[in-house]
């Protein structure tokens, strides 16, 4: 059986690993996460950390396997609490890796809801650091067709091959 790596369908999307990384620079700096336009509101917690394993079949009928961590955020306003320090973030997700071992290459998902609101799923873009704050972009996740993402990531790859510099020297798109 020829299981796929979905992890690589969306390239834009960063691990927790990556996250991490790009975080430890400034423990003390304010982590801001981004999502609809707008800011977290300060007082927003880390209410949930879980990792899954899953394992299906797409609309293909290919067979996929893989590991996902979701991060759960409650984006709610808590009196004068100020947006957690990237170092906290760290200190939280090591408490967890005591009790769930987390695979720093898995995908990762954020879930970001304000109580009221149901939840969505968002990916997140690499961190950048901006006045002493680290600010993460959340984007939503969207579904997609993966025979469908294979077959254009195919053909860009062919693309590239046939029209890139050391094809045209050889005539390959003429």
């Amino acid at each position: 059986m020829n299981v796929i790596d979905n992890g690589k369908i969306q390239a834009e999307d960063i691990n927790l690993g990556l996250l991490l990384n790009a975080l430890s620079g400034d423990k003390d700096a304010p982590l801001v996460f981004h999502y609809d336009g707008r800011p977290v509101n300060q007082g927003y917690h880390i209410t949930e950390v879980k990792a899954g394993q899953f394992a299906g079949l797409d609309c293909g009928a290919n067979p996929e396997a893989w590991t996902e961590i979701f991060i759960q955020l409650w984006d709610i306003e808590e009196g004068e609490r100020t947006h957690m320090p990237a170092g906290k973030f760290h200190a939280i997700i090591r408490k967890v890796t005591e009790h769930v071992q987390l695979d720093g290459s898995a995908r990762l998902t954020f879930e970001v809801s304000d109580g009221v609101r149901p939840m969505q799923l968002y990916c997140a873009a690499m961190p950048v650091s901006c006045a002493g704050t680290m600010h993460v972009e959340l984007s939503p996740r969207p579904a997609s067709c993966k025979p469908r993402d294979r077959w254009l990531a195919e053909e860009n790859e062919k693309a590239a091959a046939c029209c890139g510099p050391a094809a045209a020297r050889t005539g390959c798109c003429a």
